[in-house]
């Protein structure tokens, strides 16, 4: 199985925005979605095929399926390759962090069913309600 990773939607507060932002990014580079890291993961071998899971209001909400990595000539950074298409998925609290974090198959939410997308996931801020009165 693939591994995944997680990432902040930095700057973003609705998942419209996040899909919007990866619609542009896919017109800039031909078709596919791509966001800067300064390093190259370790185990970037095993995350094609997998999905980077976005975090947003401290909660996973979506996912974009991982094309690959390709290193940027200027600076020696490195592009993560994305599919433009923002997957739905069932809202897990995740605490906010720095940077990128692997995120490991049998810890990653379910996706959402056909016809639900990620603006259907619940706000992270409702989710930490739940959770802190014991109803998930």
């Amino acid at each position: 199985m693939p591994l995944n990773m997680t990432k902040i939607a930095y700057g973003l507060d609705s998942p419209t925005q996040l899909r919007d932002r990866l619609s542009q990014r896919a017109q800039e580079f031909g078709g596919e979605a791509r966001i800067l890291t300064r390093y190259l993961p370790k185990r970037h071998e095993e995350m094609k095929g997998g999905s980077l899971y976005w975090i947003l209001d401290h909660a996973l909400i979506a996912r974009s399926e991982i094309l690959g990595f390709e290193q940027r000539s200027e600076d020696g950074r490195w592009w993560i390759r994305l599919s433009p298409q923002l997957i739905g998925v069932e809202s897990q609290r995740k605490r906010a962090h720095q940077g990128w974090r692997y995120l490991e198959e049998k810890d990653a939410p379910k996706d959402l069913p056909k016809g639900f997308d990620a603006s259907d996931a619940l706000p992270g801020k409702m989710l930490g309600e739940l959770h802190r009165l014991g109803l998930m």
